[in-house]
């Protein structure tokens, strides 16, 4: 009979995102890798349920919420979950994100399901955290470890944490989720051709953020800092949709650069959009350690980040120039320090990648996860 193995993560697109690579491994392993999930509530990756199908994945629906406090809905999740592992009788589990890592733990403790797996990417506590989030998060993490057989961590903070927790296995600490730098140095674009299709000229000097418009991406204080410094010729795009969209937009009308700021929305093409870009900006508050600025790095753009725990874990190997947060002030001071150095730039079209950067290839970090899966299973 064929072993089966399940991962759990309360949003659909989460493994079309970020997942995809450990499918492969545990597929390659022998494998039946099943994916419960709450697909749907799925909004931006409509055709997330399909795409992870057609991977071979077998789904479940699970009607995750990602709030603690909503506590008939959590327990309601427990209880399908408990159910699913007691039918399908899997072989291990692997979870991911707060409230389904934990509920998928709580399942498996009480349906002796083993080995299992939780991939921290990024504690909701950490150094400076509100008081509460210590409280509910690092508690329910201290809970959780003697039914955890691996805790996965993405930065050297959480690393570090993690293993104070009486796990009943251990924990490892890998760089992130991986970014195909192969791919991305291979994706050819036509930078004048892109711009115009952005409206934006070909000899302009052009900014990138990319990420959800929310509070914690914090795209405002980045905003605020590309108006104030009034760089001429210069343009800011940011990708991503989110609750904040409509207030953003509403900052951006109330001066006279809306035109030279563009919210573009969910984008497919990001790697396209990075080519034809000059400056990365990334002033995250909170980061396990950031998808988005290590493609920037990948595709050879210059990056100004926020500083927390995971923008350390790049820094100082790429190169990377770091903020307070919400310093605007900071944020304007280096975007006209880059702006000085791509006019005296001649080779303005010809990123550079960071060797620092090889350390973050889904090559290695796909070397890593099948190394932990051998040895858990």
């Amino acid at each position: 009979m064929r072993k089966k193995f399940l991962i759990v993560a309360h949003y659909s697109r989460f493994l079309v995102q970020f997942e995809m690579n450990n499918v492969k491994i545990l597929q390659d392993m022998g494998y039946e890798v099943h994916y419960a999930t709450n697909y749907q509530q799925e909004d931006m990756y409509a055709d997330a349920p399909q795409r992870i199908r057609n991977a071979g994945v077998i789904l479940h629906q699970i009607d995750f919420v990602r709030s603690p406090y909503r506590i008939s809905a959590n327990i309601k999740a427990y209880r399908q979950l408990k159910d699913l592992m007691k039918k399908e009788r899997f072989d291990g589990v692997h979870c991911h994100t707060p409230m389904a890592g934990v509920l998928a733990r709580l399942a498996a403790n009480a349906t002796h399901t083993r080995p299992v797996l939780y991939t921290a990417h990024g504690f909701h506590f950490y150094k400076g955290c509100p008081i509460k989030n210590k409280l509910i998060y690092e508690t329910a993490e201290r809970i959780m470890a003697p039914y955890t057989d691996a805790l996965i961590t993405i930065n050297e903070e959480d690393y570090q944490a993690a293993k104070t927790f009486s796990l009943r296995g251990k924990a490892y600490k890998i760089s992130g989720v991986g970014v195909d730098m192969e791919k991305i140095e291979n994706i050819q674009v036509d930078r004048a051709e892109k711009r115009r299709e952005l409206g934006i000229p070909e000899d302009s000097f052009v900014m990138i953020s990319v990420g959800e418009l929310n509070e914690n991406k914090n795209h405002i204080t980045t905003i605020r800092a590309f108006i104030k410094a009034n760089i001429p010729n210069s343009y800011y795009i940011i990708c991503g949709e989110g609750h904040l969209k409509s207030f953003l937009h509403e900052q951006i009308d109330k001066t006279s650069m809306s035109k030279r700021i563009k919210l573009l929305g969910f984008r497919d093409d990001i790697a396209e959009l990075l080519k034809i870009s000059d400056l990365f900006l990334f002033p995250s508050k909170r980061e396990g350690l950031g998808l988005a600025p290590i493609e920037a790095l990948a595709a050879g753009l210059p990056v100004i980040a926020a500083k927390n725990r995971g923008s350390k874990e790049y820094a100082d190997v790429c190169n990377v120039d770091l903020c307070e947060c919400c310093d605007v002030e900071c944020f304007k001071n280096l975007m006209n320090q880059y702006y000085r150095d791509f006019l005296n730039t001649e080779l303005k079209d010809e990123n550079v990648r960071p060797e620092g950067i090889q350390a973050f290839d889904s090559k290695q970090v796909t070397r890593c996860m099948a190394m932990i899966y051998n040895e858990v299973m």
